[in-house]
């Protein structure tokens, strides 16, 4: 999993509340059974006049004009701010996936739905809470501003504005020590490797027989 630090990106509004899971990647794409390609789907029935399938060449696809994703203006975010509740519905994690592998790395709400916000973490993403107001403020700056972009540093728990001013947000501390060492499940468990081979060398003495395979 990528480490997350401190990273400055561009900032992308998606102004809707509620926004669930199937809007964030649609049913027909939970077909694969890689972890790869979802990014070209991310909010894809938004993104796209037409319908999608998994598969589909999207450079034959008519992209909707009106998406924000689709503005030349919003090219590259990395940041995306969102209203509350994002990410509500199923529990599938292909969502955080799409997330990440179309190029974001933080997410700014008021809230987040409570499974997705744990996905986000084991994925690498780091989906950040603040007040309603403030979340309003930064959607009305990046209206206002073209190249709006925010510095997120995950160690001093700030989001940086382009003027300087600082934004607290909370982040429970064994989630940070993830992020920051880039560590997800298997990650975690591989830093005690050679413990785990000397209880396997250990137990393989202790009954030999389970060496055996069919």
């Amino acid at each position: 999993m990528q480490a997350f630090r401190i990273h400055q990106g561009l900032v992308a509004p998606i102004d809707r509340e509620n926004v669930d899971t199937d809007a964030i990647i649609p049913k027909q794409f939970l077909k694969s059974i890689t972890r790869s390609g979802f990014g070209v789907n991310l909010f894809d029935e938004w993104r796209y006049l037409d319908h999608g399938e998994p598969g589909q060449d999207s450079a034959t696809r008519r992209p909707n004009p009106d998406f924000v994703l689709n503005q030349a203006r919003f090219r590259g975010a990395s940041v995306l701010l969102a209203r509350r509740n994002f990410g509500c519905g199923s529990s599938r994690e292909h969502a955080p996936w799409a997330i990440d592998q179309y190029g974001f790395r933080a997410l700014i709400a008021p809230s987040f739905a409570d499974i997705f916000y744990n996905n986000c973490f084991k994925n690498g993403l780091l989906p950040i809470v603040l007040a309603e107001r403030q979340v309003a403020q930064l959607f009305d700056e990046v209206a206002a501003f073209v190249g709006y972009a925010l510095t997120v540093d995950l160690g001093r728990q700030v989001v940086v504005k382009p003027d300087g001013t600082e934004l607290g947000f909370e982040v429970e501390p064994f989630r940070k020590h993830c992020l920051l060492g880039g560590l997800d499940d298997i990650g975690l468990s591989l830093q005690h490797a050679d413990a785990i081979r000397s209880f396997e060398a250990e137990r393989l003495l202790r009954q030999p027989w389970l060496a055996h395979r069919l």
